[in-house]
């Protein structure tokens, strides 16, 4: 018989220290490159923004830039908690899903069933939805959004801002964005979990990933490491717009850090919130009713980026701007959350990302 050979623990020593110094070189080059676009970005002294990179579930990019209170000069952390926007509609999305698995709703109800008096509600569905297919009309671009931007309202008070409003084109036939849309669906969580959507999200996804520095945001909470945010006004910043986080609700009214946007990403990844199945419907390509693909799922554009597949999504609101993308076929991540809605991270965030799929293919 062949005798094995097993290498002295010498030789595993210093494999070992050829291949932890392969993976720091590795890391250095990769980070070095991240570090040269984002030090054009920001400044010590500018607002800023917090950026996170992947790969397997694990952190190999994390720092800060900027000023996270211009007043104090006080620098950005890495725990700094953001207002998010947009990245709200795949935690709405998924909640969604959570209640079809329990079978307290279908993808295809419709409108109707939920809230009987809504205007053409027997012909959008769930799905429509999720999918920015409804032709409902944004109510971002309805006419006196201003007059009540301020004001708290219920959800139900909130719909019936734009529910008259006339259709934009009959479901199915387009894609148009639509946060009415997504506001129409926290509603809907609302009436079937019986839970507020705060609760819900708190209960359902929060708490079962240790999200612990995500929230509801609120003017009046304190909230321990939020960064404030600002605009830009003739090139001076100022303090942003105040809002009620009631008029954004359910499609971008989320506060969260990019550590728990990892465990997010990670869960969505793993299927913890929901079955393999749910998921595949989350990152579909769906089509209009002429066969023509949206790129879009539920919460997520799919698109590319640079012949690799994505799933991405941005978020704005009054001061914040946000966009995190996956690239499936690599596993990687990238999260990065800003201060200022001067100074978006999306096309810094989508080449930090090709950088990083790059340097694995």
């Amino acid at each position: 018989m062949k005798k094995k050979y097993y290498p002295k623990s010498s030789t595993l020593i210093i494999l070992f220290i050829f291949l932890f110094a392969q993976s720091k070189i590795y890391g250095q080059s990769i980070g070095s490159k991240i570090d040269s676009l984002l030090n054009n970005k920001y400044t010590d002294s500018s607002t800023g923004g917090v950026f996170l990179v992947s790969i397997d579930g694990k952190s190999i990019y994390k720092k800060a830039f900027g000023l996270s209170n211009l007043e104090l000069k006080t620098p950005m952390k890495i725990n700094n908690v953001f207002e998010i926007g947009s990245l709200t509609k795949q935690f709405t999305a998924i909640s969604i899903l959570i209640l079809a698995e329990q079978g307290k709703l279908n993808l295809n109800d419709t409108i109707k069933k939920f809230i009987p008096d809504y205007p053409n509600g027997e012909l959008i569905t769930i799905h429509e939805l999720l999918t920015h297919t409804s032709g409902i009309k944004d109510f971002t671009k309805v006419k006196g959004l201003n007059t009540i931007a301020k004001e708290d309202l219920t959800p139900n008070e909130l719909i019936d801002f734009f529910k008259s409003e006339p259709m934009n084109f009959k479901p199915g036939e387009k894609f148009e964005y639509c946060n009415a849309g997504y506001i129409l669906l926290g509603y809907i969580i609302e009436l079937v979990s019986g839970k507020s959507y705060n609760d819900f999200v708190e209960q359902n996804i929060f708490k079962k990933l240790d999200m612990v520095n995500s929230y509801y945001a609120s003017h009046d909470k304190i909230i321990p490491n939020r960064a404030l945010g600002y605009s830009q006004k003739n090139d001076h910043y100022v303090n942003t717009r105040y809002i009620s986080f009631s008029i954004p609700y359910s499609s971008g009214s989320l506060m969260s850090t990019v550590e728990d946007m990892l465990k997010w990403q990670k869960a969505i990844e793993k299927h913890i919130l929901i079955s393999e199945e749910s998921t595949v419907k989350a990152f579909t390509n769906y089509r209009l009713n002429n066969g023509e693909p949206i790129n879009y799922g539920y919460g997520w554009h799919i698109k590319s980026i640079n012949g690799m597949p994505s799933y991405e999504h941005g978020g704005s609101i009054f001061g914040y701007k946000s966009m995190g993308v996956y690239l499936p076929d690599n596993d990687i991540y990238v999260i990065a959350l800003s201060n200022c809605g001067c100074n978006s991270p999306t096309e810094v965030t989508r080449k930090i990302a090709e950088i990083v799929g790059e340097s694995l293919n």
